[in-house]
Formats: C-alpha cells, structure tokens, sequence
C-alpha cells in the first residue's frame, strides 16, 4: 500500500512539474515582445536570419514572422510601411521630376 501512495505521489509531482513549464514558458511569450522594426533594420543592413536571432535573443520564427508581417503590410499599401526599415521608398515609387511650365 506504500508503494502505491509513492508511485501516485510521484506521478503528482512530475504532472505539476510539467504544467508549471508549460504554463511558464507561454506566460514569458505573451510578454515578450519583439521589435520588428529593428529586426526589419538588422535584415536591411545584410545581417542573416540567425544572426539577428542571436544577437536579440530572439526565435529565427520571430525574424521570420517579422519579415513576413513588413511585406505584407507593405503589399497592402498601408502608409508609412515600406517593408524594409529607414523609410526609403523604392525606384519604382519615386516620382518623376515636373516639366517646368511654359513661357507665353
């Protein structure tokens, strides 16, 4: 009967072990937020996906997220989303000069 109380407290104990993990480690990625701005300008500057991972301690699936997010809103033609970070537009979306009026 012993036995039976330890193998029942056991199983308890590594239960309860295993959902504070769990509930821990979704409680750290609700509040960790990522700043996809400048992993948008870590990107721009040539740095590779595991890099920037790295160095802000961040997933590679946040970059990629991040990077997905940027071309989609840039796709969507939200203003002031460019999809890269520095906010140049791209040669294609520069306008032309104006012809100077004519003379009478």
């Amino acid at each position: 009967m012993n036995n039976r109380k330890s193998a029942l407290a056991a199983t308890f104990a590594v239960a309860a072990a295993l959902s504070l993990q769990v509930g821990l480690s979704s409680a750290y990625a609700a509040t960790h937020k990522v700043d996809c701005t400048q992993v948008m300008s870590e990107l721009s500057s040539g740095k590779k996906v595991s890099e920037v991972a790295k160095e802000m301690k961040i997933s590679r699936s946040s970059v990629y997220r991040c990077r997905k997010e940027s071309k989609k809103s840039g796709a969507m033609g939200t203003p002031g989303a460019t999809g890269v970070s520095g906010g140049m537009a791209s040669p294609g979306a520069m306008t032309t000069p104006m012809a100077a009026p004519a003379a009478h």
